[in-house]
């Protein structure tokens, strides 16, 4: 697992940078701490959500949250340097050949889609039906960051919600006079967990997802199309320079990596 570094560095801009100005203007903390204004707007948040999304997606969601801040490296050039050193073997020995491999791949759908290669189903056929497995994932995948999208249209109307509420337990006490001014700006707390929540965590944390999973859907196109070309028996020279076609920006980033990491230790 790798650290996202955007990701700790975006979340500490932007809550430090709030404070900050809370703290500049004479604020403090304690007057933005209101259990009271959280549990009604994560709790109510949270009460939506699950009305809208069955249990085991809202479920899924919460555990797929730390990849927005920790994620697997998948190293898409060690996958068609596999897929070549297949193809070279395939070109040599035949398709068969490669049944001996599938108990060494890890990759779920580069075996199951090799495993249909090796049993001699046709090169359309294997396209229909491992293309009809992955709309099927990507479906549910894409769920995922639905669920945070909702959260965080929720959230600031929650929010407004207890806003209200706060507003009408002053309203009632208007007698105490000095009190007033204090409670009204409890009150407007829970207006602030809102639109805070959705604008920070819910709505980000949902962009980011959305590139996770794009990224992982291209990686996966680009094995099972490597292993159809294997099956329709394109040269391995071929056969690299066309799957290395999914990968323009992912070089690109990897390139602005190293040369980051290159700055880091000089």
């Amino acid at each position: 697992m790798n650290a996202d570094k955007a990701s700790f560095i975006g979340i500490t801009l932007a809550a430090g940078g709030i404070l900050a100005g809370l703290l500049l203007e004479g604020g403090n903390l304690r007057q933005i701490l209101q259990p009271t204004a959280a549990m009604i707007v994560f709790g109510g948040t949270l009460g939506a959500v699950m009305l809208q999304f069955p249990l085991p997606v809202v479920l899924d969601a919460v555990r797929k949250f730390g990849s927005v801040f920790m994620h697997s490296e998948h190293n898409p050039n060690e996958t068609i340097r596999q897929l070549v050193r297949y193809a070279q073997k395939a070109r040599r020995e035949g398709i068969v050949s490669l049944d001996g491999e599938l108990p060494n791949i890890e990759d779920p759908i580069l075996r199951r889609s090799l495993m249909l290669a090796v049993d001699g189903t046709e090169p359309q056929e294997l396209r229909k039906i491992m293309e009809l497995e992955l709309d099927n994932q990507a479906e549910h995948e894409e769920q995922v960051p639905q669920v945070f999208e909702s959260a965080g249209g929720f959230a600031p109307t929650i929010g407004i919600i207890g806003a209200v509420l706060g507003l009408i337990q002053v309203m009632q006490h208007l007698d105490k006079i000095d009190e007033v001014g204090k409670g009204i700006a409890v009150a407007f707390v829970a207006t602030i967990y809102g639109v805070g929540s959705a604008n920070l965590i819910y709505l980000p944390a949902a962009g980011k997802m959305k590139l996770r999973i794009r990224a992982e859907q291209i990686l996966r196109e680009m094995t099972l199309e490597g292993v159809a070309s294997i099956l329709e028996g394109v040269n391995p020279h071929v056969l690299e320079t066309k799957l290395l076609g999914f990968l323009v920006h992912a070089n690109e980033a990897d390139e602005e990596d190293e040369q980051e990491s290159e700055k880091d230790e000089i």
